[in-house]
């Protein structure tokens, strides 16, 4: 018998059009008191691009060569899709595929690290969605964090040299590096990792993204200075969150003379909305106002080398094979941890 009946990717979701952009802010945002008027401001971000989130899209172009991928490679798994906010939504999903029969199901997250917003938060939506389904819900297991694969990790570096090439020659050779995640609660980074975690002051998340960073400047075809940065701050100003925000650390490297930065979204499997206004929008502005040099890496997208790494990540479930890490770093669940916790 085969281990699992299905492949699930899921997704954020996104709203394709102006009537949908604050519906699914409040999907997002639901029970957390946000204000109107700040769902709002959020808003004109979307409405910037049409309303349209590229993230839809990007999600229904990996499908694509997934699928294709599956066939070349022999995989014999149905693919579904599912989304944490917005159409097609995971519950509705789950509850396809529970029509379709399917009772074991390895679902694939698009996130690539370890911390309760992208691992706890699935876990959590896929309970809920279970539960309304009955005791007869399909059974579903999200593949491991993979920023440490090299299908992760070498589109980045193509990425990242390509971004820097692009730079004019006398700026490429003082540029700087600045690998960009969304920036969590403090608090949330201290706990990703779990009790009895050793991973440092911020957490699993923290660690994995400077080890992301690290895999990449090592592929590089040479050697170049660099650091992790946040963006998508949404809390309020009270409340501690991972720092620096890339905005601030440029106004601190122009001071000091740094020409150029290359700004890699590390953080991210693909150029969705986020990375579209915070990257390519607010720090690009930044950094024209700062007068220095600025290109943004492309996120790993449907690269082949990205797309054959989740047939990889498959068969490493399927067929037991031995996790393909170019890391050291202790997984989650070698900590007792929760937010990457097999299920």
């Amino acid at each position: 018998m085969r281990p699992y009946d299905a492949f699930l990717l899921i997704s954020f979701g996104g709203p394709e059009g102006e009537d949908e952009v604050i519906p699914f802010l409040e999907n997002v945002t639901r029970g957390r008191n946000i204000p109107r008027e700040r769902l709002a401001e959020v808003g004109e971000h979307y409405f910037l691009f049409g309303g349209v989130s590229p993230i839809n899209q990007q999600c229904r172009d990996l499908l694509a060569a997934i699928t294709t991928d599956f066939a070349d490679n022999g995989v014999d798994l149905p693919i579904y899709w599912g989304n944490r906010f917005w159409a097609p939504m995971l519950a509705d999903t789950l509850a396809q595929m529970k029509k379709d029969g399917v009772r074991r199901v390895l679902a694939m997250p698009t996130s690539a690290y370890c911390n309760w917003s992208s691992r706890t938060a699935y876990h959590e939506d896929i309970e809920r969605a279970r539960a309304e389904l009955g005791d007869d819900a399909p059974e579903v297991e999200l593949i491991r964090p993979f920023y440490d694969h090299a299908g992760f990790v070498g589109p980045l570096a193509e990425h990242t040299r390509a971004a820097l090439d692009a730079l004019p020659a006398d700026q490429r050779e003082g540029a700087r590096l600045l690998f960009s995640a969304h920036s969590i609660p403090t608090a949330m980074a201290e706990s990703s990792g779990g009790p009895g975690h050793d991973f440092g002051p911020e957490g699993a998340y923290g660690a994995q993204l400077a080890e992301a960073a690290r895999l990449v400047v090592d592929r590089l075809d040479r050697e170049y200075p660099f650091e992790v940065v946040y963006q998508s701050r949404s809390g309020p100003p009270s409340q501690p969150w991972l720092e620096p925000d890339v905005n601030d650390r440029m106004e601190e490297l122009a001071a000091e003379g740094v020409p150029a930065v290359v700004v890699v979204p590390h953080g991210f499997v693909s150029d969705h909305m986020e990375v579209k206004f915070d990257l390519d929008v607010e720090a690009r502005d930044t950094a024209a106002k700062l007068g220095i040099g600025y290109e943004r890496a492309l996120s790993p997208g449907t690269h082949p080398a990205f797309v054959s790494m989740v047939t990889e990540l498959v068969r490493e479930y399927t067929e037991r094979a031995a996790p393909a890490r170019l890391s050291s770093l202790p997984a989650c669940a070698e900590r007792g941890g929760v937010c990457c916790k097999q299920r």
